[in-house]
């Protein structure tokens, strides 16, 4: 009887694991190939401590979100609405302030890497419009489920890749002045140094809007195997995929400190050579004959994450559509939900594009358009925290469930490192 137990326990957490996996995959993406080489690259590991306290900090308002999915059956998006029509609405400008710059910000790293691997003559407009292409075509035939099983072996193939590429760079007698975190101090501490930890903590590990994407992604994947998880094995899923995204990004931060830190290197400013010079890095240390197979697998995982940011914001576009009120006949509800989704699809790929076009084709502007996504990012983090806190400790999630004693106390530590390090940024701003 015992081992029928375990093995019924071990299904439903099989059931219940993937929605962890698409967070992690969408946060290997420009917060860990792009944001986290570059510190290693500009300020060797002197930022490794801030990366690590930033995934320690920002753990509760995203593990809120499977939280309140399993414990109530609703998203995070109808929990908003419970606390009254004004949170809803401060999740929702910072969405539509956010959406476009973030999207494009991810397709355009994805674009850089496909021109790199297929060797392809075009603009970065014509390549961001290439991935767009391939994301829609995905999520409309696949839906969740393609979503869910491509996430899963790409993410296990660039980890696989990343840790043999930091091994042997460690093995391949770095200069290890680059590993000294008190070595670079001073040069954080410049208005330059001050504008990039703050663009750093955005998206470190991942924005804290994903929380509701995990949120819709919980509830997808309940409805696909026909099994809504527990909370105990939502937050064993949250933890597995936060977990992996947290390395990743350190070990990203040691490839840039250990192969650029100090070379005097400019980091190019476009996207389709700043992905040239990331696969340069695993080259270099894995050897040439992983050039391919490396530009493949960062491909991969770029494209990964342009996959779950396509598929979230029209998700989260879907649901705030249908809470609106929406009428429809019950015939065709279904249909009626497809189509949204299909149409919100579009219009957020469209927006991504124009974008691209106007603000990094035509000025080059690819590293500002990141720093300035992620800098936004930071600002509507305290203003996401503390709706999360308030909601999962408020009467609208069961008691048992509410986060208590250590995670309670870390959720409220968490908020007050966001809302100290925006503060700063605003003094700083305004002196």
């Amino acid at each position: 009887m015992f081992f029928t137990f375990a093995s019924s326990r071990g299904r439903q957490l099989l059931a219940a694991l993937g929605p962890g996996l698409l967070m992690a995959g969408a946060a290997v993406g420009v917060s860990h190939l792009v944001q986290s080489t570059r510190a290693g690259a500009e300020y060797g590991t002197s930022l490794l401590a801030l990366v690590l306290l930033a995934c320690v900090f920002k753990y509760p308002f995203l593990e809120f979100g499977p939280r309140y999915a399993a414990a109530t059956g609703e998203n995070l998006l109808q929990g908003y609405r419970r606390l009254g029509r004004w949170a809803l609405g401060l999740f929702v400008i910072i969405t539509l302030g956010t959406m476009l710059i973030i999207q494009a910000g991810v397709t355009v790293v994805a674009a850089g890497l496909a021109g790199l691997v297929f060797g392809l003559e075009a603009s970065i407009t014509q390549l961001s419009a290439g991935v767009l292409i391939g994301c829609l075509a995905i999520l409309a035939i696949g839906r969740y489920s393609g979503l869910d099983l491509m996430m899963k072996i790409i993410m296990a193939a660039l980890a696989v890749s990343t840790v043999a590429a930091v091994a042997l760079a460690l093995g391949s007698e770095p200069d290890w002045g680059a590993l000294d975190p008190l070595a670079n101090l001073d040069a954080v501490w410049t208005a330059s140094g001050f504008a990039f930890v703050l663009a750093l903590l955005g998206w470190m590990p991942i924005p804290l809007d994903v929380a509701a994407w995990h949120s819709l992604w919980t509830l997808e994947r309940a409805e696909q195997t026909g099994h809504r998880p527990s909370v105990r094995h939502a937050v064993i899923d949250f933890q597995i995929g936060y977990a992996g995204a947290t390395v990743l990004a350190v070990l990203f931060l040691l490839l840039g400190a250990l192969m650029l830190h100090g070379s005097g290197e400019a980091l190019p400013q476009s996207g389709v050579a700043f992905a040239g010079r990331l696969v340069d890095l695993y080259a270099q240390t894995l050897g040439e004959w992983s050039r391919s197979i490396i530009a493949v697998a960062a491909l991969t995982t770029m494209f990964s994450t342009t996959l779950a940011v396509t598929d979230a914001y029209p998700r989260a576009l879907r649901a705030l559509i249908e809470m609106s009120g929406v009428a429809t006949d019950e015939g065709s509800a279904e249909h009626k939900h497809r189509a949204r989704y299909i149409g919100a699809l579009l219009l957020v790929s469209t927006g991504a594009l124009l974008v691209i076009h106007y603000f990094v084709q035509r000025s080059s502007g690819f590293t500002a358009l990141i720093d300035f996504a992620t800098t936004v990012s930071f600002l509507a983090a305290p203003v996401i925290a503390w709706l999360n806190l308030k909601l999962l400790t408020s009467e609208h999630t069961p008691a048992e469930h509410r986060p208590r004693g250590a995670l309670l106390a870390l959720a409220h530590a968490g908020l007050w490192f966001l809302v100290t390090f925006c503060a700063i940024w605003i003094a700083w701003r305004l002196a």
